[in-house]
């Protein structure tokens, strides 16, 4: 299982890390301030810094839970009762018997067949929406309820849900009829979209120090007050598209609810995450208001040419507030199947020191 995400630092993990390396000495506090898979902060906290972790997204909350929250395998212990209950054997561990538990789970043609699959009948359109496989489709609706059941009858703890819908969204993401983000769907069914939806076992990182890492959701430009950190590591949004259209399903299933589906592309309504850094004419101040009300000296922001700022723009909105300076390397494009822009695109490290 795998991200699709636009501006995901998996393949640069190690330029980011190794410069944050070189500015703050291990054990220092290093804030994530827009986190998105959680890519860096848990490779952070991997080479011990302490971190957080935050991020507007419910999505993004509920993957920085699972990889910098964990301090013992989970043990599922209040889903003892519903195993007894049902009857239902415990395969190798607690967690692998949740899983197959979901993977069981009865198929529905509900919300996701209705909205996101070629047999639904949506209800603001009148053609149906070819994001999953009808089967995948009433998989996900069923996973979906029994997830919601677990947690309403307290079968399952806040960090296990987190744990859960984690899993549903990986698996999700890995059978999603897209070509690149969730803007719209293929039109044709393409091959691994045909594949059945399976939830896995992820891979935990149990972490002694759990307590040191510190998982927030909410405007980075609100929750930076309450942070202080050593190092400050900012990786904005870099185009006009906002996430929160862009990923709007992964946000459905993260929040366990059912949407008005709106338009072709089927988007929820998401205003409530409207971020000013897609828009050239506020994202200057959102910088301005981050740096000025944040516990930090050090702030370390990734950047790419596609943005909407220049290399220009920043030296212009940031050399008044400190030590600036600038690198740049080549990074491998994020591109949707279909795309004709370059393979490589120049990415910038940019180092504030107030």
């Amino acid at each position: 299982m795998g991200h699709r995400y636009i501006g995901s630092k998996s393949k640069i993990i190690d330029i980011i890390t190794g410069k944050i390396s070189k500015l703050v000495p291990k054990n220092s506090t290093v804030c994530d301030l827009m986190t998105g898979t959680g890519t860096v902060a848990i490779e952070l906290a991997n080479q011990g810094f302490n971190v957080i972790a935050n991020d507007l997204m419910t999505y993004s909350y509920h993957h920085a839970i699972t990889g910098l929250k964990f301090d013992a395998e989970p043990t599922f212990s209040l889903a003892g009762t519903l195993f007894q209950t049902e009857q239902l054997t415990v395969s190798n561990t607690p967690y692998q018997a949740v899983i197959d538990y979901l993977n069981e789970s009865p198929v529905e043609k509900g919300y996701f067949w209705r909205e996101f699959s070629v047999e639904g009948e949506p209800n603001h359109t009148e053609k149906p929406r070819n994001y999953f496989t009808p089967e995948n489709a009433m998989k996900i609706d069923g996973i979906r309820k029994r997830i919601e059941y677990l947690l309403a009858n307290h079968f399952i703890n806040n960090q296990e849900y987190s744990l859960l819908l984690h899993s549903l969204i990986m698996a999700a993401n890995d059978v999603a009829n897209i070509a690149g983000t969730y803007g719209h769907y293929m039109s044709k069914t393409v091959k691994r979209a045909e594949a059945p939806i399976t939830l896995e076992c992820e891979d935990i990182i149990i972490r002694s120090n759990s307590s040191a890492h510190i998982v927030k959701q909410g405007y980075a430009e609100q929750v930076s007050s309450e942070i202080t950190c050593d190092l400050c590591y900012i990786d904005p949004p870099y185009m006009k598209r906002q996430y929160a259209a862009n990923y709007h399903i992964l946000e459905t299933l993260a929040r366990g609810d059912e949407p008005e589906a709106i338009g072709v592309s089927g988007l929820r309504p998401w205003r409530d995450q409207y971020s000013n850094f897609c828009t050239k004419t506020k994202i200057r101040d959102s910088f301005r208001k981050i740096i000025g009300s944040i516990n930090c000296n050090k702030f370390l922001i990734s950047y790419s040419e596609d943005g909407l700022l220049s290399v220009k723009d920043f030296k212009e909105l940031l050399e008044p507030l400190g030590e600036l300076t600038i690198e740049t390397f080549e990074h491998k494009r994020f591109k949707s199947n279909n795309s004709k822009l370059n393979n490589t695109l120049a990415e910038y490290l940019i180092l504030l020191r107030t």
